[in-house]
This record gives structure tokens, sequence and C-alpha cells, in this order.
């Protein structure tokens, strides 16, 4: 919710709990009874601030568990597309990653992602590039997909954007083209490159996952950078796999 619409909701919440009845609420006379009863009251912003949030951590899990009914029916999209790049091919559990190299939050979680898949060869981890903050984090993309055509350093190529500073089109070539990327790859992309983006951009926005990082494991959602889910998770699917161990 934005910063207005919050505060209009605080508006509107905090006269319905003071129990006036505004007939026009662009009124001036509206504006100052909100802004008497606030100061009079200042904890009642605090409880509707409490409830909005818990109102909206209620939308977000109805979102999840409504995402997490369809991924029986989408486990072959989310885990077996060849075009991805897979660390730990071999493993029997499976972490999925919707990611992006410039989000805040995927390269903060981006070295416990890297220690989990060295220490952990029995789970196999898939990299989903899921671009959503611009032409740059798309241009990234693509060059992570030529270096796993080129079958070059995917994780190398993963660990140096995630660290990089100020990325831009020369950077993200220059890392690329170090971990195995065909130079005509990056200056010209496949439509074959761009369509699998497309895809996956599809599929994101079917599981309605708004923001990254995202992790699949199994019948289970986990969003932001909550590792700790991830692991329980991971050790749940391990627990239910007979070949794990």
């Amino acid at each position: 919710m934005t910063i207005t619409g919050r505060l209009a909701a605080l508006a509107l919440a905090t006269l319905a709990l003071a129990g006036c009845q505004p007939t026009a609420p662009d009124d001036a006379a509206f504006g100052q009874r909100v802004r008497a009863y606030l100061l009079r009251h200042p904890e009642v912003l605090q409880e509707v601030g409490q409830r909005l949030e818990a109102k909206q951590a209620e939308a977000e899990q109805a979102a999840v568990r409504k995402a997490e009914a369809m991924l029986p029916g989408l486990r072959a999209t989310i885990e077996r597309d060849p075009r991805d790049f897979v660390a730990n091919p071999g493993g029997v559990v499976t972490v999925t990653e919707f990611y992006d190299y410039r989000c805040p939050h995927c390269a903060s979680v981006a070295p416990r992602v890297v220690a989990l898949i060295r220490a952990n060869p029995d789970v196999r981890f898939v990299f989903k590039e899921m671009p959503i903050f611009g032409p740059t984090s798309l241009h990234a993309a693509l060059a992570a997909l030529a270096v796993k055509a080129a079958g070059g350093d995917s994780i190398g190529l993963y660990e140096a954007l995630m660290n990089a500073h100020g990325l831009d089109a020369a950077a993200i070539d220059r890392l690329a083209r170090q971990k195995g990327a065909h130079p005509a790859d990056l200056s010209a992309p496949p439509a074959s490159a761009r369509a699998q983006l497309a895809q996956t951009t599809a599929l994101f926005t079917r599981l309605n996952l708004e923001g990254t990082p995202a992790f699949i494991v199994g019948d289970h959602i986990i969003l932001g950078e909550d590792m700790a889910a991830v692991y329980d998770a991971v050790a749940r699917a391990r627990a239910k796999t007979p070949t794990a161990g």
C-alpha cells in the first residue's frame, strides 16, 4: 500500500473508531477532526497500523497458498526446463530461485545460496533468471544465459554479478566474457534467450510472485531472504525422499 493510501485508510479507520460520520471526506473540518482525534489518541495510529499490516500479511499468505496449489501441475516447468542453469544436477531435492541481479535482497541472500549449494551436493538448485528492474537487469539475465549456453562458469557469474556495484552493460559484458560467454551472444542475444525470459516472466506472473527473491522447494514457496525457511523446506523434502543421503 502506498503512503498516501495508508494515511487515507488510517484516517477513515480512525474516524470509524471515534464514531465520526463525515459527509465530505475532503472537507477542511473533516481533516481538522481527524488531526484533533489523533493528537488526543496517538495510540490509535499504532493499533490501526498493526491491523493493516496483519491484513496485508494475511492477504500475502493467501496468495502464496493459492500459488502453492498450482505447483504440482507446474512441476516440470519450474524444475526441469533444460534451458535453466542447474547446480548439483544429480541432487535429489530441488530448490528453484527466481532472482534479479539488481535486486538488493537477491544480492544479500546470494552468498547463502552459494553456501547451500556447496555444502549440500544432494540439493539440485535451479536458477530462474527473472529481470524485473529494467533494461540493465534484462541485459544481465541475457548475459547469464549466454554463459550457460557456452558451458561457462555460471555460478561464478552469479556471484560476480551479485557482488558488483553500479552494474552497467559494459561491466556485465566484461564479467560474462570472463566467465565464458561468446562475444557474439552478448552483442546480439539469440531470440531463443529472449523467449526463455518471456516464458519465465509468464510463469512468475502466473504464480503471482510479486517480488524477488522467491524460492520454491517441493510444494512450498518462500518469499524474500528467509533462508532458514528454505533450509527447513529442504530438510522436510529430504526426509520424504527415500534415496536422499
